[in-house]
């Protein structure tokens, strides 16, 4: 088993469960999810044990792990801190970026345009985060950058990736982003990476309600 394998599966799970194709209370099987991924018992049964120190499923006497019980307010609770932390990652940047790291945010946000535009769902979600993790590595807060990481487990890439809103919204929160940081504006890199989080939460909880996720 590689070293990773637990941590994919734990990413699937994850997603499954933001993105509400599985509901709080719903059983998870070891076995089906196994047999879904094409992996063993053993990644799963790791995977779910590091989802129940996230709080994200529980362990139920006679009926194994289940999904914990997740509130609207839960997501945008995520989400906001999310923006928080991005935005003074954002904000930092701005005040310190060169010339030289600016074009190579520029140039990782071209390739992310190119992708949008032919609608490469994988490779949007790849770029994306090549692109945060170019951010955060600029700012330099190594703390900071690891709360964001933790926080962000939380969020559906794919499902976000998938949504044609989300893609328009990405788009002009980068564009805006990169103006920000030209003219060392952290005022309007913070107010732009914290709305691109945001939005984010938005358009999951209108998902989720659509879904009747909490009726």
């Amino acid at each position: 088993m590689r070293p990773q394998l637990s941590e994919e599966v734990a990413g699937h799970l994850r997603s499954q469960i933001m993105s509400g194709r599985v509901r709080p209370g719903e059983r998870i099987r070891l076995e089906e999810v196994a047999e879904q991924l094409g992996v063993s018992i053993t990644p799963v049964r790791e995977a779910l044990l590091t989802l129940r120190g996230d709080g994200m499923v529980e362990l139920e006497p006679r009926r194994g792990y289940v999904v914990a019980p997740m509130s609207r307010q839960d997501i945008l609770d995520v989400f906001t801190l999310q923006g928080d932390i991005a935005g003074e990652l954002a904000a930092r940047v701005a005040s310190v970026v060169t010339a030289a790291q600016t074009k190579e945010l520029s140039a990782l946000d071209g390739k992310l345009g190119t992708a949008t535009r032919a609608r490469r769902v994988a490779e949007i979600e790849r770029l994306e985060y090549d692109f945060h993790r170019a951010v955060n590595r600029i700012a330099d807060a190594r703390k900071l950058a690891w709360f964001l990481r933790t926080a962000t487990r939380y969020t559906p890439a794919r499902f976000l990736s998938s949504d044609p809103g989300w893609r328009a919204a990405m788009r002009t929160d980068h564009e805006a982003l990169l103006q920000a940081f030209r003219a060392g504006d952290t005022a309007a890199a913070r107010a732009s990476m914290s709305r691109h989080f945001t939005d984010g939460a938005d358009r999951l909880v209108k998902h989720l309600d659509d879904l009747g996720f909490w009726s």
